[in-house]
């Protein structure tokens, strides 16, 4: 037990850490996955609209698109777009790595944004955009006015969830061997373990992304049920003209019985 606590909760290491893991590597973290999720929600936006158009062209890449990036596991995306794409990356941006860590994560969350995207947009009634086109609506304006905002409105919970999960992701960039001014959370507390053979700088470096997980989760589920705070009254709505239908049913068929009985002899 004593050597447990001594490896991974040695406070001395612990508090020395939480400067470097704060001011740098919280900071290149949310840089990392804010930015790289925004790129994939526009991303992830335009390819839902193509997915689910009825137009084989646009339908098919997006497919093979979204197959091959959900099915990739997210390091070796990073590994391929941060050296493959190397002879670019230093045409566009020098020798800086960073912009590729970017593009990478975007890609990655992308492909998981667009089956969010369409799974919302996919949930709306059909009879939506049939009472679009019968106004004069064309397919697009359709989508763009009434369909999307009702899809987007039932995926936020979802795509809080997609940030959450590139922000742990954000820690694979470590293999693109960034500057120590560019380090995220864990490639700080993982050279912190190696250089003092303890791992006390790696549990800072997951307290540290608690702080930031944790806090999201409970934000989404309130989040999730402010949404659903709204669809209530409908559903309920719903079940009262119900139950008063089946109430004047139930009063009618009394009727037509007694009427039935009164008329025999």
């Amino acid at each position: 037990m004593n050597a447990f606590l001594q490896n991974f909760l040695d406070w001395p290491l612990l508090v020395d850490s939480l400067p470097s893991l704060i001011g740098t590597g919280l900071v290149n973290t949310l840089i990392l996955s804010v930015i790289s999720t925004a790129l994939g929600i526009v991303a992830g936006m335009a390819l839902a609209l193509c997915a689910v158009s009825h137009t084989r062209w646009l339908t098919w890449p997006v497919r093979v698109f979204v197959d091959v990036f959900r099915g990739l596991p997210a390091a070796l995306v990073i590994l391929v777009v941060g050296q493959g794409l190397a002879p670019v990356g230093l045409s566009l941006f020098g020798p800086n790595p960073y912009p590729l860590a970017i593009v990478a994560l975007a890609l990655v969350s992308s492909a998981y944004i667009a089956e969010i995207f369409r799974s919302g947009i996919q949930s709306v009634g059909r009879g939506q955009m049939s009472a679009c086109q019968a106004l004069g609506m064309t397919y697009w304006s359709g989508m763009r006015h009434v369909i999307v905002p009702q899809g987007v409105r039932r995926i936020l919970p979802a795509l809080a969830n997609q940030f959450i999960s590139i922000v742990k992701d954000s820690s694979l960039v470590y293999f693109l061997g960034l500057l120590t001014s560019q380090r995220d959370l864990f490639t700080i507390g993982q050279n912190a373990a190696v250089n003092t053979a303890n791992l006390s700088p790696l549990v800072a470096a997951g307290a540290v992304y608690l702080l930031i997980t944790v806090p999201l989760t409970h934000a989404i589920n309130h989040l999730d049920r402010w949404t659903n705070r709204f669809l209530h009254p409908a559903a309920r709505r719903q079940k009262a003209s119900r139950a008063a239908r089946n109430v004047r049913n139930e009063e009618a068929l009394q009727s037509q019985t007694a009427a039935v009985a009164e008329r025999r002899p």
